[in-house]
């Protein structure tokens, strides 16, 4: 079976089982906005190729990139330290658990080898990064220490809450709140727009994970070829004053080049820029969204007839 098929049948399974692997609540929250939003890529997107840790080789430094990624998302969200507990409640959002004596082994083996320093406040132990994370880095050299799939991840969960939430924001921006028909349009470009730059980030998380030194990279070419597909189905008509200058601005870690999201006051700012945007090329927008509405229902007929073949 080629690697797009195995693709295909991953694709297939995942959207037909009824038992769902149990994730946390929070992330939860993606499937969800996934769903409505492009459900022709549902659990597409999460999909995850560990070759080391099918084969059980390399997981010891499977285990510290892991790790590592997790204390790189608690710094990009300005928490600069971290204990053995919040390392152990994180690596099961995204992993498969491991025990609180293996995560403790592996922060110590980093401190030891003086990539993560400690601190102590009473009897409890922080960890945090002896040097801070280089930004502008090439990813094939960043993805050689760090996994990138925490960092990720929670950005999206952080604009799905802005999706789930366009209607108050919405209601916050416009001037004449008792205007139905101008919030429900602007709602709904809100949604559209803080909708991209969610499959950004997974499109941009998949592309990382190509370069992964324990993952399968032909699956990870192949999910990025999905989500890539998915996006243009939503901005090939729109200017770059919103793909460039927005979307791919927000959709991207700062060690990329991405924009930093770590600020306390700073979802009410993005949520200000995306209204700004959803009103200002109201006309783009809606062009763009009839067109890729028809798209959206040809890609999940599409998926249906592939899905009834293998069925046969």
């Amino acid at each position: 079976m080629s690697e797009k098929s195995k693709i295909d049948e991953l694709i297939i399974e995942s959207t037909k089982s009824a038992e769902i692997e149990e994730v946390d609540p929070e992330l939860k929250l993606i499937d969800k906005v996934i769903q409505d939003y492009a459900p022709e890529i549902a659990y597409l997107y999460q999909i995850r190729e560990d070759e080391a840790e099918e084969q059980q080789i390399k997981t010891g430094r499977l285990h510290e990139s892991r790790i590592l990624g997790i204390v790189l998302q608690y710094y990009l969200e300005g928490k600069n330290k971290l204990t053995t507990g919040e390392v152990e409640k994180e690596y099961k959002r995204y992993f498969k658990e491991i025990a609180r004596s293996t995560t403790s082994t592996y922060l110590n083996m980093l401190k030891k080898e003086s990539t993560l320093h400690t601190e102590r406040e009473g009897r409890v132990a922080y960890y945090f990064f002896r040097e801070k994370p280089p930004i502008g880095i090439t990813p094939f050299w960043f993805t050689r220490i760090f996994c990138i799939v925490p960092a990720y991840f929670h950005r999206g969960l952080f604009f799905c809450k802005l999706y789930t939430n366009a209607g108050k924001h919405i209601q916050q921006y416009i001037n004449d709140p008792d205007n139905r028909d101008i919030k429900d349009i602007l709602k709904r470009n809100f949604k559209f727009i803080t909708g991209l730059i969610i499959l950004n980030i997974f499109k941009n998380r998949s592309a990382k994970c190509v370069d992964c030194q324990f993952s399968k990279g032909e699956i990870y070419v192949n999910l990025e070829e999905r989500i890539t597909m998915a996006l243009k189905d939503r901005s090939d008509v729109l200017p770059q004053e919103i793909t460039v200058g927005l979307i791919e601005k927000y959709a991207e870690i700062p060690m990329f080049n991405g924009a930093s999201i770590k600020e306390d006051s700073i979802m009410e700012d993005i949520a200000k820029e995306i209204a700004r945007a959803a009103d200002l090329y109201k006309k783009d927008l809606d062009f763009q969204i009839i067109v890729s509405s028809r798209r959206k229902t040809s890609r999940l007929n599409q998926q249906k007839e592939i899905e009834s073949l293998t069925e046969e």
